[in-house]
């Protein structure tokens, strides 16, 4: 138990915590294309969706290749919105709302977790013989402020949380299953409707593995928690959780899928090449060097939080439903990432909500030297690196310095920057309120607890919205595949009736059926063939005893490994 009084443990004003959490969500989400690799695949789909029929929604897959993409919620959702908002704000900007939605909703269901925890008696401070100490529901409505600043200073989802992927629908499920379990707790029917909900976007916007090591991650840690859940919040969630798993094949079988469709959607949903049997050594590697970084300055927080309460002298502490219920959860995602063949970022975000949760019971214990090292490590990481986007935004304006103008030049070749007043001004006034941020914190040297997050979670959104004002043109013309589909376009024949892209990415594909319009699709009949992998086609026509000619060759400005090319095929 600790010692906290009322003054330190006063909430962040409303407007503050609100304003921080949307300009951090909608920054970078409008007025660009979609970006290389995971970003483009997931709009590609929802553009197949969006302009297909009924068979390309009950298997979403990308436009001219048969495979499907796995479960259909994420794509539903990104192609609903591309039809109903599509004609207001553009396509590429309306399935960009479908990542918003998700982000704000994760961020509530953290806060209100966080909240529900933080007003149980195991976690209250000392009481003061002459009163004094914060009462349960502003030490919640606090502890909760420090949850979502906990998650919004996560510097790995800064790009993922605006990119129109699967992972976000993820994120939403992860987040409203750690609701619904804390919520369960008092109000057993509600609790499970939540855990249920969340358990069924699980089901339909990852692979199965990762539903089932979730669902098993939350029954552990409900089965060892001291505060049993009922019986009533079980069969709830059971139910829905087993609703969403059977609503997708019951389309198949109402709309008389065929056996072969049947089959391509459950391998996309399984996705057994993904996954082991056992933890996998490059997952484990990946992870080693990877999450200290990405879930900064979630873990050690989170570490520090279990470490005091397991601790604790009461025996079975670490039951206690604030440590033990987001611990399960994070554990469950953590077996996911390890028993992949080869883990990546974008599954690294289904660990950050639980996390949070975990993390920001770190803060009524933090000692203050170490409160003091994550301001000043974060004030200094975030100044610096403010001051750079600022330095090379105006170098690319200006032309000085010139050697670092010089730089973006050599690695961006062809870009030609622009003054924009509005993202001048915006940039201005967030680094602005930078400024006032460090000031408040520098020379009022305040007692409440979530004092060293707010400037981590600031200095997140300082990044973030620079990078999305300042430098969004440089970003967009090294990501995107806009300029390089125009050149394509024109080297096309007029004759071409069929472009053969079996040897091309899905990121590739998925751009250029947006960009293009030619007719692209997976056909070695094709006289064409469209690739990034020259080799395999050599050896293809070799083997076909086709004569190949190249008749054009490029690559995005900033990839100077990707090599794009167009054949044309001639029998010898």
């Amino acid at each position: 138990m600790v010692k906290l009084t009322a003054a330190s443990t006063a909430s962040i004003p409303r407007v503050i915590i609100f304003s921080l959490t949307l300009v951090y969500g909608l920054a970078g989400l409008f007025e660009r294309d979609p970006w290389k690799n995971e970003d483009a695949i997931g709009f590609g789909v929802m553009w197949t969706l969006h302009h297909g029929g009924l068979q390309d929604w009950l298997v979403p897959h990308l436009a001219g290749r048969d495979a499907s993409m796995g479960a259909p919620l994420p794509y539903w959702l990104g192609a609903l919105l591309m039809d109903w908002f599509g004609p207001f704000v553009g396509l590429a900007n309306a399935t960009r709302i479908y990542s918003a939605l998700c982000f704000f909703a994760a961020a509530l269901a953290i806060w209100y977790a966080s909240y529900l925890l933080g007003r149980r008696p195991e976690v209250q401070p000392m009481s003061f013989a002459l009163g004094g100490q914060p009462h349960a529901k502003e030490y919640g409505m606090t502890l909760a402020d420090g949850a979502l600043l906990i998650f919004l200073a996560c510097v790995g989802i800064a790009q993922q949380a605006h990119e129109t992927t699967p992972m976000m629908a993820q994120l939403m499920g992860v987040s409203l299953m750690l609701y619904g379990t804390i919520r369960g707790l008092d109000k057993p029917w509600q609790g499970g409707i939540w855990t249920g909900l969340g358990l069924a976007i699980v089901i339909l916007s990852g692979n199965l593995i990762m539903a089932a090591l979730l669902a098993i991650g939350t029954a552990s840690a409900v089965a060892a928690s001291n505060a049993r859940l009922r019986f009533r919040w079980s069969i709830t969630s059971i139910v829905l959780g087993i609703i969403g798993l059977i609503f997708w094949p019951l389309l198949w079988l109402y709309f008389d899928l065929s056996a072969t469709q049947q089959a391509n959607a459950l391998e996309g949903w399984l996705n057994w090449p993904l996954m082991q049997a056992y933890p996998s050594y490059k997952s484990l590697s990946f992870l080693s060097i990877n999450f200290w970084l990405y879930a900064w300055p979630v873990w050690p927080l989170a570490l520090i939080a279990l470490v005091h309460w397991v601790g604790q002298k009461k025996a079975g502490s670490w039951r206690a439903p604030h440590i033990c219920i987001p611990l399960g959860i994070a554990l469950g995602g953590l077996l996911y990432n390890l028993f992949r063949t080869e883990a990546n970022d974008h599954d690294l975000i289904i660990l950050i909500p639980p996390l949070s949760v975990l993390a920001v019971f770190s803060l009524p214990i933090l000692k203050r030297n170490l409160i003091s090292f994550i301001d000043w490590f974060a004030m200094l990481s975030f100044t610096v690196i403010g001051f750079m986007i600022w330095l090379i935004w105006f170098a690319k304006i200006t032309g000085f310095p010139a050697s670092t103008a010089s730089n973006v030049g050599r690695y961006i070749p062809g870009f030609q920057a622009e003054f924009n007043l509005t993202t001048f001004i915006a940039a201005i006034i967030i680094t602005s309120l930078w400024g006032l941020v460090i000031r408040w914190r520098t020379s009022r040297a305040p007692k409440v607890i979530w004092r060293c997050l707010i400037i981590s979670a600031s200095g997140t959104t300082l990044m973030w919205v620079l990078l999305m004002t300042l430098w969004l043109p440089t970003i967009n013309y090294a990501k995107t595949y806009q300029y390089v589909a125009q050149r394509l376009t024109q080297a096309v024949p007029k004759e071409a009736y069929c472009i053969d892209t079996t040897h091309l990415g899905y990121s590739q594909l998925a751009s250029f059926d947006y960009f293009t319009r030619l007719p692209l699709r997976d056909d070695l009949n094709c006289p064409w063939l469209l690739t990034h992998n020259p080799n395999e086609v050599q050896g293809l026509g070799h083997l076909n005893r086709e004569k190949l000619t190249l008749l054009w060759e490029d690559r995005r400005a900033a990839d100077r490994d990707e090599r794009l090319r167009l054949y044309q095929e001639q029998l010898q």
